[in-house]
């Protein structure tokens, strides 16, 4: 049987969107998206400024949350579609305080939507720090999956060693990088900064005595046998066969005390493999540095994209503040989308990718919102058949306030708004009576049904 092919992607490569990171998403076409990375606030209730005078001068967040910052059609539209996840969010209101979960109910829409236009096989990699990271990893499991978990990657971004004076807490010098994926790891290698040495030589070339034949106590249930004379009390720690491949190939090194190594030669040696704990990349220093207070080392962008796709892949950032996604996924040639509701962050991408990589950039610029084009052959709009045909599903009750309705007295409504990216599909039109229709405007549904609830009257 034929694999289906994926949805075509409904936005270019180099696209930078400086918008509502929510609505973008929601003009995406799903399965889009090979990778994900987003960096967003941490919660950290701090106002954050570039300095005058820098490459980013004039990008600034706040990063503290109240209640108002939340869409109240955000909780109606969580409870809906993901039951547990609201139950999370409240517990984090109760135990952090409604600032935590005002966070968090903004955090988790865009991740509901970063699910849907993520590629099955994709990976998602959010960076976050202790303040908010515990409640971030409980919403990323109810979102994507406790079974899509693979790691929490801690990056040591500051070498300061301890604390001084009177302090409430140690020294804050990692952040956290929770790693979600569908698909398989490229396990990235790594040279350490200094090569190991390589004491001995053959006729092969340099090696060094690495791994003991011989078991150990700590050691259990290593074969036992005799071999060239030898019996060790606690075994081998490898099979016989083993072993004497490696004997036939003079890749054992003897000690003067008669015991066994395994070789490891120079040029065989390809570094070491990365493990979750990252203090091998330092901040971005020097000319890599724009000024933006969050900005992010190239090397900690490049190690996750070369780790997690392909070249070619869709690489996307939602957050991209100063483009460091953007600009490490180009150089390792993927394909790239960006978004940031900062109009700064357009003038960053085009500066950076002339600057950091001589290109003269053509990406794209956009400020609308994608249409989406995934919901396969959509009947032409016919007003008279669409309302018959609502009216009979929704058994002439208004979708809105819930009254049932004679049929002149309902009208056609697009549950997605036309302007925020939603189509004519059957699945996106409803029936409302003129009352909620007018309520309604250009918001969303889920607007509509929080301010009829207000109102007491759903």
């Amino acid at each position: 049987m034929a694999v289906p092919a994926p949805p075509p992607r409904n936005f270019a490569h180099q696209t930078i969107w400086t918008r509502d990171n929510l609505e973008v998403l929601r003009g995406m076409n799903s399965d889009s998206v090979d990778l994900v990375y987003l960096d967003p606030p941490f919660n950290s209730g701090r106002q954050w400024s570039a300095p005058i005078g820098s490459e980013a001068a004039g990008a600034s967040f706040k990063d503290a949350w109240t209640l108002s910052d939340v869409d109240l059609a955000w909780h109606g539209e969580i409870a809906e579609e993901y039951p547990a996840l609201y139950g999370i969010l409240d517990a984090a209101g109760v135990a952090h305080g409604k600032a935590m979960k005002s966070y968090l109910i903004y955090m988790a829409v865009r991740l509901m939507e970063l699910k849907r236009v993520l590629a099955p096989t994709g990976s998602i990699y959010l960076h976050c720090d202790d303040t908010a990271g515990a409640y971030l990893k409980m919403t990323l499991d109810a979102v994507f999956g406790s079974d899509l978990y693979r790691n929490e990657i801690t990056w040591k971004r500051s070498q300061q060693k301890g604390t001084r004076g009177k302090r409430r807490s140690y020294a804050r010098t990692s952040d956290r990088i929770l790693f979600y994926s569908g698909g398989t790891l490229e396990t990235p290698m790594t040279m350490p900064e200094e090569m190991p040495e390589f004491p001995h030589s053959d006729g092969r070339g340099k090696y060094r005595a690495v791994t003991p034949l011989l078991a150990d106590a700590t050691l259990h249930a290593s074969p036992r046998y005799e071999w060239r004379g030898m019996n060790p009390e606690y075994g081998w720690r490898a099979s016989r066969d083993n072993l004497q491949e490696l004997a036939d190939q003079d890749r054992i090194h003897w000690t003067a005390s008669g015991r066994p190594y395994r070789k490891q030669y120079r040029n065989e040696y390809a570094g070491v493999p990365i493990s979750a704990d990252w203090s091998d990349i330092p901040i971005a220093s020097g000319k890599e540095r724009t000024g933006y207070r969050t900005q992010k080392p190239l090397a900690l962008l490049e190690r996750i994209i070369k780790a997690s796709s392909n070249e070619g892949d869709m690489v996307l950032d939602p957050f991209c503040g100063c483009a460091t996604a953007c600009v490490a996924a180009e150089k390792l040639e993927r394909q790239w989308a960006g978004i940031d509701i900062s109009p700064k962050a357009a003038e960053l991408v085009r500066s950076r990718m002339r600057g950091e990589l001589g290109l003269f950039y053509r990406g794209a610029h956009r400020t609308d919102v994608p249409a989406r084009t995934d919901f396969g052959d959509i009947p032409p709009y016919n007003a008279d058949i669409n309302k018959r045909t609502l009216y009979g599903e929704q058994e002439g009750v208004c979708n809105g306030c819930r009254l049932l309705f004679p049929y002149r007295n309902l009208t056609i409504d697009h549950v997605v708004p036309q302007s925020r990216g939603g189509g004519d599909e059957i699945g996106n039109l409803q029936l409302l009576c003129a009352a909620c229709n007018s309520a309604k405007g250009s918001g969303t549904h889920e607007a509509l049904i929080a301010k009829l609830a207000e109102q007491g009257i759903r």
